[in-house]
């Protein structure tokens, strides 16, 4: 497993994402997920304390017992969690630090990223309340999530303006079918030399392969079931991932091998964010990024892309 730098941690380039803790699988499960990605080379995880309703940290503190030191964590706060936990107010960042830290059990957390941005609440309020946080070495590194390239600019100069801890990190939703940050996060990510963390890799499952053209969903999938992701089930998508299937077949790699080596064409993408809920979809990520894609292959790709 290669490694990439967020700031001053070394992480895998896959890392693992766990909002399906605490809801889709349980706690066995997750531990099983947990030590698959560990010997698979993994070291990087991502929660947030909203995910599974708070149980998606508790369950992963209680899974890393014992071999804390040897992974990097991540978590997130600011999106609600009730009506009286949720936003990015200093003194709410302060306690939703010190929550997340009983949950994962451990003295330290070494990427903790506001989760949202926030209207209501100035950046140097919040950012201010990070840096009592690094400085008590509560925090080791702080980033951010969906934040667009002007927030990530103000969030910037706040931080030199103020000589304040300063976002490495920004954790936004890119892949092959939604590429708007192209044109705006990730150019000010690489001006700034922060790290870039793509979550959603596989469109929730519509870059794997599983999902094709004039065949119905599998059983038991989000589309079958006719959830959320039913939306994104459109002619214009699945052309997209046929021509894209077609592209790695012809190559002899996986849709899944394509999906992750070519997010990671950027060096500015420290590490790719692939949620799991099982052993062999764990291995099948940690495995994924094995295609070096020549500037050739980019160029073929972006023709596929740019079809739609």
């Amino acid at each position: 497993m290669q490694t990439r730098r967020i700031g001053k941690l070394e992480v895998s380039v896959i890392g693992l994402g766990c909002n399906n803790f605490g809801w889709r699988i349980d706690e066995q499960s997750t531990r099983a997920v947990v030590d698959a990605a560990i010997t698979a080379g993994i070291t990087f995880f991502d929660t947030a304390d909203t995910y599974g309703k708070t149980m998606s940290e508790s369950f992963l503190g209680k899974a890393l017992k014992g071999r804390r030191r040897s992974v990097i964590v991540a978590t997130k706060f600011g999106k609600k969690v009730d009506e009286e936990r949720n936003g990015a107010r200093p003194e709410y960042a302060i306690r939703a630090c010190n929550d997340s830290l009983q949950r994962l059990g451990t003295d330290y957390i070494d990427l903790y990223q506001l989760h949202a941005p926030d209207p209501t609440v100035p950046i140097a309020e919040t950012l201010g309340a990070l840096n009592e946080l690094v400085v008590a070495g509560k925090v080791l590194e702080i980033g951010c999530s969906n934040f667009s390239g002007e927030q990530i600019n103000e969030a910037e100069q706040t931080s030199v303006n103020g000589k304040l801890a300063r976002f490495v990190s920004v954790q936004n939703h890119y892949n092959m079918l939604k590429r708007d940050d192209e044109f705006d996060a990730i150019p000010e990510c690489e001006r700034l030399a922060l790290a870039y963390l793509p979550y959603f890799p596989l469109e929730s499952g519509l870059l794997t392969g599983k999902y094709r053209k004039g065949e119905d969903a599998p059983k038991g999938t989000r589309i079958a079931d006719g959830g959320w992701l039913a939306e994104k089930y459109t002619d214009r998508n699945m052309d997209t991932v046929e021509g894209l299937i077609a592209f790695a077949v012809a190559h002899d790699h996986t849709m899944l091998e394509l999906a992750m080596s070519w997010l990671l064409r950027f060096p500015v993408v420290a590490s790719v964010i692939a949620g799991a809920t099982s052993v062999e979809q764990v291995r099948s990520n940690a495995a994924s990024p094995n295609w070096e894609l020549s500037l050739n292959d980019i160029k073929a790709i972006d023709e596929i892309l740019n079809r739609a």
